[in-house]
């Protein structure tokens, strides 16, 4: 019992030593993350910025090194050689090769690689091979100047960094991400790279975009030199191959073209755009098919493309390099500076190993001549020691090297021992001589390289260029993207109903009174017998006011679509007429129209998109002793103001109804429109060259370099070709003129035309291939030039004008045209057109939109007249 006793005594003893000794874990747990943190930072996710490369692709090229013999090798051994080198699984390795490959630069590839078009993955490791393309080659590799560490086993050698001569991290590009830190250092041109390096050399600006394999179409207004804030739009390339049918040729970086159909797919699936199929033909080139449903707009479905799909996407870089083992935030302009710098010092410490090779060449190459030559080898035949042998050489050669750049030492004396007899018996002393001066002049020439080294690395970077720069053209189109609204393209898929007694709107209100086709993300603008207006989201039910008068789809910014108002206030009070734009509101906001909180009744209203001002009848109840109890009044006699203006006085006394008299037309000012070339686009809103005011049928007039010729309406959601030679409002009378090359009699025609039916596309050239649209005026007289070419052996023919409305008279639009000369011809050119008193336009009287005007509570009255009742009408 005691001994028991004595190890229980032993046993709590040891139960309290834990609690005296407890050791807090925060600081541990902080740096274990540190550590964990910088170990993924530094060595897995972000690229260092003297070679480009992060880790695991340094050890990937240091192997294709280690194993290159000019031959491919399959993938797995490549893997398996990269394993002695870096601490991680052969899968890890492995992806990062195929990524490596698949950038088409420094490894030539052979096998299934994958496709970064369509998505598709590589073949298994086993199956694929590779080995250093010819630019890796000259480029990535100079083991002379390469610093050297111990492998993370300590069992193999490999380099810090690769002496890279060139901006490979920019034009690679790379993606990471570590604990509290990423980066997204997007590919840049070959060419412009080194275009730029060379601008930098030579102390002038460049200026540096992304460039990507997949092409497309990119928007760097807010590249913000890849740094952090910045970001690019990237469109896919989306054109009209006929009235049903888009082509996407190009598709944006950091998508594949399975993507890209399922988000079509999706986006169909919920309404927001319609089509009927999809076709993926992509095989070396992008070719998707996105077929439509009669009757939609192919434009119109381009932009809900963009606004609804992967066919647009954003993307954010960063750029974060590594740089003495911290992190390095820069932009791509400095990251090509630094390796610009890093490129010329390479080129140095390499012309200077070459310069001191060269001259132990020239000097051993010295000595061996004196030595042969002065016979010194004869003084070594009496000697019987060593010392004596190299004692008796260093004797014969010092009358003979005072023109040698350095002493000579012992090692080059054990080294002359070292010639054989027969090398001695054959010296040619010519050979020898020529040999010297060779060494010379590559001397000479290495140091006038490093005496001139930015000379030397622009000539680099220009020989890099010729001999590796064909075929890497710049893929992706720089353009500045229109903004898209979705609401304006997004297709209509349900309905709206109202409820106007109970005051409810929605898509479920089936059973209610049908108001239009709306999408769900439409809004939508409701006017009520109290003379309160609100625009609200569409939903399936919402309350927004009893007594509903009008409700509509809302269109922002819309200085189009005009209200007429005739309101009374209530307890006896008078009665107003208003007209009013809403352009800009607070959604949910509940908007007073009768210019203040007093309540009102509206007694007429209604809504015109084009501001039409319709003539109504005034009837007033039979009270005492008014004269007159029913006039006319004209809305467009009313100016158009703010919905918060009180409006004009139309009578003190009691309306009891007010008729539509009579429809009204629009009296809004024809709509001046604008093509901006950098968007392609039409806008209202003064960007770009002015193509006249449009209203009712106006029209635009196109033409393509085709040969297409087309009028369309000016929709401001049109997309134009980059083939387009003209745009301008079309006039019906005036006749078109076209110089055209026929193919097949390989002769210049002209042919004079107007277009008889505005809703057909026509060409005008023929469908020989060799046809072309050589030029065309649409001046009333237009005037040639045409610039022969000179015969063989005889004097030019005199260049020729022509009057074209002399020449030919105008004919349908599908005539051939009058052949212009038989002779060869050189050039044809527009001269100034012949003066013609073109017909002016009728002008019209049009009212203009008062934007957002407040009127106060004082009477305004238009054209009042006062019958000794204290009524206003107004006339």
């Amino acid at each position: 019992m005691e001994e028991n006793e004595e190890l229980n005594d032993e046993g709590l003893e040891n139960q309290e030593e834990p609690q005296d000794s407890l050791v807090k874990v925060t600081g541990m747990y902080k740096d274990w993350f540190l550590d964990y943190a910088s170990y993924v930072i530094l060595e897995r996710a972000v690229p260092a910025i003297e070679d480009g490369f992060k880790p695991v692709q340094r050890r990937i090229m240091h192997s294709l090194k280690e194993l290159d013999d000019g031959r491919y090798n399959k993938v797995a051994n490549v893997v398996g050689h990269t394993m002695q080198y870096h601490p991680h699984g052969d899968a890890s390795i492995a992806d990062a090769m195929v990524q490596l490959g698949q950038k088409d630069l420094l490894i030539d590839t052979q096998g299934n690689w994958g496709n970064i078009l369509t998505g598709d993955g590589a073949a298994a490791s086993r199956y694929i091979e590779a080995r250093l393309s010819k630019f890796a080659l000259e480029v990535v590799y100079s083991p002379k100047i390469t610093e050297w560490q111990l492998s993370y086993d300590g069992r193999k050698k490999e380099p810090v960094n690769l002496p890279v001569k060139f901006p490979l991290l920019l034009a690679q590009g790379a993606e990471g991400i570590a604990v509290g830190l990423s980066t997204k250092i997007l590919p840049h041109n070959f060419n412009e790279l080194i275009d730029a390096s060379i601008k930098h050399l030579r102390g002038k600006r460049f200026t540096l975009y992304p460039d990507f394999p997949t092409a497309g179409i990119i928007d760097v207004s807010n590249y913000n030199e890849g740094m952090r804030g910045g970001k690019i739009r990237v469109r896919a390339k989306i054109s009209t191959l006929d009235k049903n049918t888009l082509v996407i040729n190009e598709i944006p970086y950091g998508t594949n073209t399975s993507s890209l159909i399922d988000s079509i797919l999706k986006a169909n699936d919920k309404g927001k755009i319609k089509i009927k199929k999809i076709e993926d033909n992509t095989a070396a080139e992008v070719e998707i098919l996105v077929h439509l449903p009669t009757g939609i707009s192919p434009d119109k479905t381009i932009d809900a493309l963009y606004a609804f799909t992967a066919c647009e996407s954003s993307i954010s870089p960063l750029g974060c390099v590594i740089e003495d083992n911290k992190p390095l935030f820069i932009g791509v302009s400095e990251m090509l500076e630094r390796s610009t710098d890093n490129t010329v010092e390479l080129l140095k410490a390499e012309l200077e190993i070459q310069l001191g090779e060269l001259e132990e060449q020239w000097h051993f190459a010295s000595l061996e001549r004196i030595f042969i030559e002065n016979r010194i080898y004869r003084d070594i035949e009496e000697e019987e020691t060593w010392d004596g042998v190299i004692s008796a050489i260093d004797k014969g050669l010092k009358p003979h090297i005072g023109h040698l750049k350095r002493e000579v030492t012992k090692d080059d004396i054990v080294r002359l021992t070292e010639i054989r007899i027969k090398r001695i018996s054959k010296f040619d002393l010519e050979k020898a001589q020529q040999l010297i001066e060779g060494l010379e002049e590559k001397i000479a020439q290495t140091k006038h390289h490093l005496e001139h080294l930015v000379d030397f690395a622009i000539d680099y970077f220009k020989e890099l260029k010729k001999k590796y720069g064909q075929g890497r053209e710049r893929k992706s189109e720089i353009k500045v993207f229109d903004d898209i609204e979705a609401t304006k393209v997004v297709i209509r898929n349900t309905k709206l109903y109202v409820n106007r007694e109970e005051g409810f709107i929605g898509t479920s209100l089936k059973r209610d009174e049908y108001v239009t086709d709306c999408s769900d993300i439409d809004d939508i603008i409701v006017f009520t017998q109290k003379g309160e207006m609100m625009v609200t989201k569409v939903d399936s039910k919402v309350f927004v006011g009893k007594n509903i008068i009008h409700v509509a789809v809302f269109k922002k910014k819309d200085k189009r679509t005009t209200y007429n108002m005739v309101y009374k206030l209530m307890k006896g009070g008078p009665s107003y007429i208003k007209r009013f734009n809403v352009t800009s509101i607070t959604r949910d906001k509940i908007y007073q129209l009768t210019g203040d909180k007093t309540s009102a009744e509206v007694l007429y209203f209604s809504a015109n998109p084009n501001g039409e001002a319709e003539v109504i009848t005034i009837l007033l109840r039979q009270s005492g002793s008014i004269k007159k109890l029913k006039w006319d009044l004209d809305f467009s006699d009313v100016l158009i103001k703010g919905r918060a203006s009180k409006g004009n006085l139309v009578t003190k006394y009691a309306i009891k109804r007010v008729e539509l008299k009579e429809k009204g037309v629009s009296t809004l000012k024809p709509r001046k429109i604008w093509f901006d070339d950098v968007v392609s686009r039409l806008n209202v809103d003064g960007r770009g060259e002015l193509l006249g005011e449009f209203k009712g049928d106006d029209m635009l007039l196109v033409i393509e370099q085709k040969g297409i010729v087309k009028t369309i309406i000016p929709d401001l959601l049109t997309r134009f070709n980059d083939d387009m030679i003209v745009l301008e409002k079309w006039n019906p009378n005036k006749p078109i003129s076209v110089v055209h090359f026929e193919g097949e009699k390989e002769r210049y025609y002209l042919k004079r035309f107007v277009i008889e039916n505005p809703s057909k596309e026509e060409v005008v050239i023929s469908e020989s291939a060799k046809s072309h649209l050589e030029l065309v005026s649409t001046d009333w007289r237009p005037k040639l030039e045409i610039e022969f070419i000179k015969p063989r052996g005889k004097d030019a023919k005199p260049n020729l004008q022509v009057d074209v409305e002399e020449f030919i008279t105008v004919k349908g639009i599908k005539a051939l045209g009058n052949q212009l000369t038989p002779e060869k011809v050189k050039n044809i050119n527009l001269l100034d057109p012949l003066p013609y008193d073109e017909p002016e336009e009728q002008q019209t009287e049009d009212i203009e939109v008062v934007d957002e005007e407040q009127i106060d509570n004082s009477n305004n009255d238009i054209g009042t007249k006062n019958d000794g009742n204290d009524q206003t009408a107004l006339f």
